[in-house]
C-alpha cells in the first residue's frame, strides 16, 4: 500500500490532483508527529485532520464510532408471566451490528433482528426513529432474571448491561391467620399487594367460596382500594353477626389468593384469644404490682423491727 501511494504521488505531482485523490479514497496519513489514523477516537470530538504540505485535509465524520445512550435505564423489573422489555439506544451505528447476550450462560440470543436461540420467547425489535434496540422476553419466568448485554460489533466490542428482575406479586391480609371480633362491631380486613410493577386490575373478596356482593340484602358491606407502589384493599362489614364468621379471601388479578379466618364472638373473649402486645398483659401487670407491694411491705416491716429493737435496747441501758 505504501508503494502504491508513493507511485501515485510521483505521478500526481500536481498538488490539487493529489488532494482530490486523498479525499476520494479517505486514505490519508497523519502529519509528522501526529497520531495514527486507525483505532479508537473520541466520538464527540471534531473530525481529525491530516496535513499535506501546508494544507489541512479533514477526515470524513461518517467514520465516527457508534456509542450507547447512557440515559437508558439499566434496571428493569418485570412481572412473572408478562413480557419483559430490555432496551439499549445506539447512536452512529453505521454498518455495525447490535446483539443481545444473556450473561448467565453467555448465550447469544439475537443478532440484529434475527433470533439465535430455540427459545421463541426471545425477540429483538429495532426502532429506527429512536435508535433503540429492544429485547423482548415473552412470558417472563423467575429464571430469566439476571444480566443481559447489548453489544455493538466494534473492535473491540462495546457493551451496555441491563439487569432484569422478575418479581412475583404477593397478597397478604394483615393480622392473620385468625382474627377475633365482637358481635355487633365492624369487621375490618386489610389486604396488601406488594412487589407488583403495576396495580392489580381488580381485587375480589370472598366469604368462604362466594364472592362478596357489595349490594347484597345484608347491607353494611363496603370496599375501599388505594392503588400505589403497595396496593391496599379494605373490606368493611358493619354490625358483625355470628353468621359472618368463617374464611375470608383476597384475590387480586396479579397475585395468589390470601386468606384469613374471622371469629365473631358473642360474649367475653377467652384468655386464649388474647394477642400479644408491646406492653404487659393484665395478669403480668398484676403480678408485678404484687411483687412491688410485697417488697415495700417487707422493707417497711424490717424498718419498724429495727426501730423497735433500738428502742428496747435503749430502755434496758437506762
Amino acid at each position: 500500500m505504501g508503494y502504491c501511494k508513493s507511485l501515485i504521488m510521483f505521478l500526481c505531482r500536481d498538488q490539487t490532483i493529489l488532494i482530490s485523490y486523498l479525499l476520494i479514497t479517505n486514505s490519508v496519513w497523519p502529519a509528522k508527529g501526529g497520531m495514527a489514523n486507525t483505532g479508537e477516537r473520541n466520538m464527540n470530538a471534531l473530525p481529525e485532520v491530516a496535513t499535506i504540505g501546508s494544507m489541512a485535509v479533514p477526515i470524513s465524520s461518517n467514520r465516527f464510532e457508534p456509542y450507547f445512550d447512557a440515559l437508558v435505564p439499566q434496571n428493569v423489573t418485570a412481572l412473572v408471566g408478562k413480557s419483559a422489555y430490555l432496551t439499549c439506544r445506539v447512536r452512529n451505528l453505521g454498518n455495525k451490528t447490535v446483539s443481545w447476550i444473556r450473561h448467565r450462560d453467555i448465550h447469544i440470543l439475537t443478532v440484529g433482528s434475527y433470533t439465535y436461540t430455540s427459545d421463541q420467547r426471545f425477540q429483538a425489535n429495532h426502532h429506527a426513529e429512536t435508535d433503540e434496540w429492544t429485547l423482548q422476553i415473552k412470558w417472563a419466568q423467575k429464571r430469566d432474571a439476571g444480566i443481559y448485554e447489548c453489544q455493538i460489533s466494534t473492535q473491540p466490542v462495546r457493551s451496555y448491561f441491563v439487569n432484569l428482575e422478575v418479581v412475583v406479586p404477593t397478597a397478604q391480609i394483615l393480622g392473620g391467620p385468625d382474627l377475633h371480633v365482637d358481635k355487633g362491631s365492624t369487621i375490618n380486613l386489610t389486604c396488601s399487594i406488594r412487589f407488583s410493577p403495576e396495580p392489580p386490575a381488580y381485587i375480589f373478596w370472598y366469604h368462604h367460596d362466594d364472592v362478596i356482593s357489595y349490594d347484597s340484602t345484608r347491607g353494611g358491606v363496603s370496599v375501599i382500594t388505594e392503588k400505589g407502589d403497595v396496593t391496599t384493599s379494605f373490606l368493611l362489614i358493619q354490625h358483625a353477626d355470628i353468621s359472618d364468621s368463617g374464611k375470608y379471601s383476597c384475590s387480586p388479578s396479579n397475585a395468589d389468593v390470601a386468606s384469613v379466618r374471622v371469629h365473631v364472638l358473642n360474649g367475653e373473649r377467652p384468655a386464649a384469644m388474647q394477642t400479644g402486645s408491646a406492653g404487659l398483659s393484665n395478669s403480668s401487670l398484676n403480678i408485678l404490682i404484687l411483687m412491688i407491694l410485697s417488697y415495700l411491705c417487707s422493707s417497711w416491716y424490717l424498718e419498724i423491727s429495727d426501730t423497735t429493737s433500738l428502742s428496747f435496747l435503749s430502755s434496758l441501758s437506762r
